[in-house]
């Protein structure tokens, strides 16, 4: 059942109601494809069987009894292991945690099991949170599930490939640069970053703690609005599943696409998979046209010398008492951090009211800002830099170059599938305002269903083996 196309939360939660189905089968579900996909696909670091065999139990005891905890009950889910489960590692991915355990299920944990939740294991990442393809983890680089010779984008990498294989339902990930919604297009997806600060970061390992997200990766737009209401603050009854005023989308948004600086530098089959989107969209009836953010070229500095700077703080105890813990690329990005002058900055932090005031304004007639996830096609594992016509970038500043903004401004911003690019899966990106998360998750269903789910990717040793030769 959990591979058949169309199969998502709610459809998995009628089946479990009406006894088709039981929450122990579909954890015996999740880890047979762990079994199956993981040794290749390297998505987990901790693999919690017994766990959620235990919590599958109890679950459908509840369930016979009339117990009913809302939408989540009894359903797997995955977490980044970054996020603490009481008990538990919290790795990080980085050799500087091996010894630790959670005192305390994080926040954001402690809501999604009392709301029901599995938890069938702990993701693999890219070394603390700090970087954007899956490749550097104390425990491996993760792979494409869709081309196992490719990165499947990160950092929250095993969260997404766990989705879109089977081996978890949903997964919870961490966002201060695009993590969320990188990975989620990479391995086609859905990833939302919600609004700054809708979602606790307490008991999550922080990276820079301005532009840190949470926010769920799932199978399709509607499961992550469960997940989002659920784990939001303030939210109140977790058994709730909607709001109670779903917010209308108009039946012709208006939608406005930022050329300048974000639209300079695509790979040609990217922007050709965005340009067939954005045709679809508007022959449903969507308005799209073109919005200038004045100054969206000075992104990367300002991101750059806030998160570098932040992190570098985060870490300044153990960049002095155990740096050689630190793989080699992580702990460069940390030292650099450590040289980012107080001017620097507090100039950063005028830019980001620049450019969210820019945003804002972007915003006022249009129900949201459209753009490709990712400019690249997902490059092979090991790939350091990549061509566009006659410019070449690193891969970490490509990768970052249509997500980090919205880290800097807190707006929400989703990634939602839209087609493949150079045979791989390629994402759309939709941004809303502040505070109206609801609104662009309304907005993204529909974006959705204009565009055609996409069907859940199943495993294959053989096509494994074409791609990584």
């Amino acid at each position: 059942m959990i591979a058949s196309s169309g199969t998502t939360i709610a459809d998995l939660g009628l089946a479990l109601r009406n006894g088709t189905t039981t929450a122990a089968t579909l954890v015996d579900e999740c880890l047979a494809a762990i079994a199956a996909h993981d040794p290749v696909l390297n998505a987990f670091i901790t693999v919690l069987s017994d766990d959620a065999r235990r919590q599958a139990r109890t679950l459908d005891e509840e369930l016979a009894r009339g117990i009913d905890r809302g939408p989540l009950h009894g359903i797997p889910i995955s977490l980044k292991d970054i996020i603490d489960l009481a008990g538990k590692p919290t790795t990080a991915a980085s050799r500087l945690r091996t010894e630790h355990r959670a005192p305390a299920d994080a926040p954001v944990a402690a809501r999604l099991r009392a709301a029901g939740a599995i938890f069938i294991g702990k993701c693999n990442l890219h070394e603390l949170a700090f970087g954007t393809t899956g490749e550097e983890s104390a425990y491996g680089a993760t792979r494409n599930p869709h081309a196992p010779a490719c990165v499947p984008g990160g950092s929250s990498s095993g969260s997404a490939v766990s989705v879109a294989t089977g081996m978890a339902l949903a997964s919870i990930g961490t966002d201060t640069g695009g993590s969320i919604r990188i990975p989620a297009s990479a391995c086609g997806v859905v990833g939302l970053k919600p609004t700054h600060g809708e979602v606790s970061v307490a008991g999550v390992v922080p990276l820079a703690p301005s532009l840190d997200h949470v926010g769920p990766i799932a199978r399709s737009v509607g499961d992550a609005a469960t997940l989002y209401r659920i784990m939001r603050d303030g939210s109140g009854d977790v058994r709730r599943s909607a709001p109670a005023n779903e917010p209308p989308v108009d039946s012709r948004p208006r939608l406005g696409i930022p050329r300048r600086y974000l639209l300079d530098l695509l790979e040609p089959a990217v922007e050709r998979a965005f340009a067939g989107a954005v045709e679809r969209l508007e022959r449903s009836g969507w308005r799209i046209d073109d919005v200038d953010l004045a100054h969206a070229a000075d992104t990367a500095p300002i991101y750059l010398h806030t998160q570098l700077a932040e992190a570098a703080d985060c870490h300044r105890a153990d960049l002095e008492n155990r740096p050689a813990a630190y793989g080699r690329s992580v702990r460069l990005r940390l030292e650099l951090g450590r040289y980012v002058l107080a001017e620097d900055y507090v100039r950063a932090q005028r830019g980001r009211s620049v450019l969210t005031a820019e945003v804002d304004a972007a915003l006022i007639q249009r129900a949201a800002l459209l753009l490709p996830t990712l400019p690249v096609v997902p490059p092979r594992i090991g790939t350091e830099s990549i061509a566009i016509g006659k410019v070449t970038e690193t891969t970490r500043a490509l990768t970052l170059r249509l997500t980090q903004l919205f880290d800097v401004t807190g707006h929400p911003a989703i990634s939602v599938p839209c087609g493949t690019a150079g045979g791989l899966p390629t994402g759309l990106q939709l941004v809303g305002r502040r505070g109206e998360t609801e609104h662009l998750l309304a907005l993204a269903a529909a974006c959705e269903a204009a565009l055609g789910r996409v069907t859940p990717w199943a495993y294959s040793p053989r096509a494994f083996a074409r791609s990584s030769s």
